[in-house]
């Protein structure tokens, strides 16, 4: 989808450049972006081994471990199945750890480990109700080191990056909150039409 998306913009800027009499400027917009490109990219890639070996070391020294056991408590009553069963739960507490800590990729391999071992412990193909759950947060979680963002920023040439950490925080902490509110009451609401079902 999102290659016929990509073709559809690269087709109407070639066509409307080209009704406009602006081709050159669409030929030197194009360059211009590919030149952007490697510098972001050149940019994030500095930022991203820089905090991906601040996450190596925060393993080894147990800061994750700690932070793990410090919102083992909140976790509990967002994932009671997992907990319930460990199948996966210090896989969850590491995943989002790293979210939390603004390592979205280093935070993939363990998310992916936590899902194999979470469907392991289901009861049927769907996806069990933590697992949604955990897929949610994954992707709205609370963000205290917004890594990435600030690497972008500053490889746009941002003359304060970091002023976007505070705004972030409470973004992040609402939309974490939201997420594991309306999952929570969507498997509530799921397991009462399963029981009326079962009647």
């Amino acid at each position: 989808m999102i290659e016929k998306c990509f073709f559809v913009l690269v087709i109407l800027s070639i066509g409307f450049g080209f009704c406009t009499g602006n081709m050159s400027e669409v030929s030197n917009a194009a360059l211009d972006g590919a030149a952007n490109a490697v510098t972001v990219v050149i940019s994030l890639c500095g930022a991203m081994c820089l905090w991906n070996g601040v996450m190596e070391v925060l393993k080894e020294s147990g800061a994750v471990r700690a932070l793990s056991r410090l919102l083992s408590p909140v976790l509990k009553h967002a994932f009671p199945e997992t907990w319930k069963s460990g199948a996966g739960r210090d896989e969850v507490c590491a995943a989002l750890c790293a979210n939390i800590l603004g390592i979205g990729n280093a935070a993939t391999p363990l998310a992916l480990s936590a899902m194999k071992k979470m469907s392991g412990v289901c009861k049927d193909s769907r996806a069990s109700d933590d697992m949604v759950t955990f897929a949610a947060l994954g992707a709205a979680s609370l963000d205290l080191l917004p890594t990435t963002l600030i690497a972008l920023r500053r490889g746009a040439g941002s003359a304060s990056p970091y002023d976007i950490i505070v705004p972030i925080w409470i973004c992040s902490a609402c939309c974490a909150a939201v997420t594991v509110i309306l999952c929570r009451l969507s498997a509530l609401f799921a397991k009462g039409r399963r029981r009326r079902g079962n009647n």
